[in-house]
């Protein structure tokens, strides 16, 4: 068997002197090798591990459960959300009845971009919906995932440095490899017939498509909440209410 990575949590109870190197041992003892260690918010730590054997990861488990000092939290395959809590320390907000949708803070934005250059990497079909006030930082979050994910961008429509309504591509950007990115309001409230058709189009296209705005997206369109992969949504601060009633109205007309 190959080497596999597994990511290993666990809440301290009580953070006695050498507790970290007596686990470390262990692991060292069972030639299971330590690639990342972190602190995750708080007294919980996260481990990113390789092993040959997952015998040995079992046997790590029902050893730590022993240890009367921490609790084992997560002992798996890691996730995506996994990889970047180790990373950055902290683990991305999600939503606890919808778990594709993903909360995160201006204050957090380096942690938002990695998340989005990790998502963007993806090739084949996939639509992510980006929720959040004007100027918050989203366009700016999704054109900096894209330079992580090593991907072009295409701005089907935006306002970011004036107005952009297209309505056709160009034969480069005809291509599944880009990023395409949708203002949710200008596509359904500032467009036109040949837009629509290019929008259309998009959606067909094996490549991955992120909407500012769905919902209002949603309202107008054909298109459900059911049809987004990934829902992220982006406030100046936790507390920060998410009203789609102002945007039209910051907005210009043509």
């Amino acid at each position: 068997m190959g080497q596999r990575q597994w990511y290993l949590e666990y809440r301290i109870h009580k953070n006695r002197p050498g507790l970290l190197g007596d686990i470390a041992s262990m692991l060292g003892m069972l030639e299971v090798n330590i690639l990342t260690i972190n602190g995750v918010e708080g007294d919980t730590r996260g481990l990113l591990l390789e092993s040959d054997e997952d015998e040995k990861i079992e046997q790590i488990g029902k050893m730590l459960a022993k240890v009367d000092s921490i609790t084992v939290t997560a002992l798996r395959s890691p996730r995506l959300v996994d990889l970047l809590a180790v990373r950055h320390g902290r683990y991305i907000e999600r939503d606890s009845d919808d778990l594709k949708t993903f909360r995160f803070s201006r204050d957090e934005l380096g942690l938002l971009v990695d998340f989005l250059g990790e998502v963007l990497k993806k090739d084949g079909h996939q639509m992510i919906g980006l929720k959040g006030m004007p100027r918050v930082g989203k366009t700016e979050s999704i054109i900096a995932g894209s330079v992580c994910a090593m991907k072009r961008w295409t701005f089907v429509s935006s306002t970011l440095l004036r107005q952009t309504i297209r309505t056709q591509l160009s034969e480069e950007e005809n291509n599944s490899q880009h990023v395409f990115i949708i203002d949710g309001i200008i596509s359904t409230m500032r467009s036109n017939e040949k837009h629509n058709q290019l929008i259309k189009q998009i959606m067909e296209m094996p490549s991955t498509k992120v909407i500012e705005h769905p919902d209002v997206f949603i309202e107008h369109t054909d298109y459900s909440y059911d049809d987004f992969d990934i829902i992220i949504e982006l406030r100046n601060n936790p507390e920060e209410q998410i009203v789609k009633d102002t945007f039209a109205t910051q907005y210009p007309e043509d």
